[in-house]
């Protein structure tokens, strides 16, 4: 294996306070990193940097981990532009949309699923998005939901079973045999594929008895659980997180104060979706709420057809600075650690010895420019397990 140093990083996002300026954020100026293979093996003043078989002048330019996206939803085919187009006209946003996304994904080829999957892995690799989680969800048979895993576990090792994502039409009149079928024969074919288990807790889609038994079921197979959780209303998805040790709470829109309590006295970390709001003019999550609580949090996109289609990570960074009360430090932190934290990796989410060597530099010279600059396409290189991608 070679070895590759990046030299004259301006200023190096680590998350590893002992690296850098002991914020959260461990800043480093006029940094180095040493990449063996698919490791970090060095970081630290350019300086100090040792000597590397490959070097690249980072000129200046910021660098930051690589984005951990913790949820997604990139196993579907269709369109739902109509959809989009008559919310923007004043339509309330409502979970039955999915209905369409599972008629089209149901109809498709399994070759057109994973180009269709590759195509936004692309997509967000460019915009510095070196882990990515996805789900299942938009099938809804036995067959459907199987094949999806598969074809995302050709491409991820964080795949989720989301059989319950809602009732589908052809289970309308029997919910309970549904929950029997996701718990029972459809969990069996899944379960090899898939890593994570989650069940949208809504009301529209599941109340919290039978969230309970889904997520219980897939802990009985290994699975370990996610919570779609309080995103269009109040309801018992945070505190079933929390009691059974769920990685992440997703959405956590609407909260009471036992909810932000509950997030804050366990391991459970909250994972805000601002590409949801943005897309559906929703009310936004209280982020500061959460921070000043002590909840970790993460920040992902939600990439979906239906309620936010988009794969930009930095998007989601401004839509949180601008319209969820974080600062810019604390965003870079959620969409980096927080996503790795959220999907409980330590291998991810930072820049220190020993982590993944995944990294993205920006054509600005510092991270504060992912939100001071919106919808200007920053990242400028991205190393993925230790290969430059672009």
């Amino acid at each position: 294996m070679t070895t590759t140093a990046i030299t004259n990083i301006g200023s190096l996002v680590t998350n590893d306070p002992a690296l850098g300026d002991e914020s959260p954020l461990g800043l480093l100026r006029d940094a180095a990193i040493v990449i063996d293979g698919d490791r970090i093996a060095w970081v630290g003043p350019t300086a100090n940097a040792p000597a590397a078989d490959d070097t690249v002048d980072a000129g200046g330019r910021a660098g930051i981990p690589g984005f951990v996206d913790s949820h997604s939803h990139l196993v579907f085919a269709g369109d739902r532009t109509q959809e989009f187009n008559a919310r923007m006209s004043g339509r309330a946003y409502s979970a039955g949309g999915i209905r369409t996304t599972v008629a089209a994904t149901r109809a498709a080829t399994d070759e057109a699923l994973e180009a269709n999957l590759t195509h936004y892995l692309r997509e967000a690799l460019r915009q510095g998005t070196t882990t990515f989680e996805t789900k299942s969800g938009y099938g809804l048979t036995v067959e459907d939901e199987a094949r999806a895993l598969r074809i995302a576990a050709q491409h991820t090792d964080e795949v989720t079973y989301l059989g319950a994502h809602i009732v589908p039409p052809d289970y309308a009149d029997d919910p309970a045999g549904y929950v029997a079928l996701v718990t029972g024969e459809m969990l069996d074919a899944c379960a090899p594929y898939a890593r994570w288990v989650d069940v949208f807790c809504e009301k529209g889609a599941f109340d919290g008895d039978q969230a309970r038994a889904i997520l219980t079921a897939g802990k009985a197979k290994g699975l370990h659980p996610r919570v779609h959780a309080n995103q269009l209303s109040y309801g018992p998805g945070v505190q079933l997180a929390v009691e059974l040790d769920a990685a992440s709470a997703d959405h956590c829109t609407h909260l009471t104060q036992q909810d932000v309590d509950a997030l804050a006295s366990g391991a459970t970390v909250a994972t805000l979706l601002p590409g949801a709001e943005f897309s559906t003019r929703a009310e936004w999550p209280d982020a500061r709420r959460l921070l000043d609580a002590g909840v970790t949090v993460a920040l992902s996109t939600d990439c979906n057809p239906g309620s936010s289609f988009t794969s930009s990570v930095p998007f989601c960074i401004a839509l949180a600075v601008r319209d969820m009360k974080m600062t810019p430090d604390e965003a870079i932190w959620s969409a980096t650690a927080g996503g790795a934290a959220a999907l409980r990796r330590t291998d991810i989410g930072r820049i220190t010895p020993g982590a993944r060597a995944d990294l993205a530099l920006l054509d600005a010279p510092s991270h504060v420019h992912l939100a001071y600059r919106p919808g200007v396409p920053l990242v400028s290189d991205v190393w993925r397990q230790g290969k430059r991608c672009r």
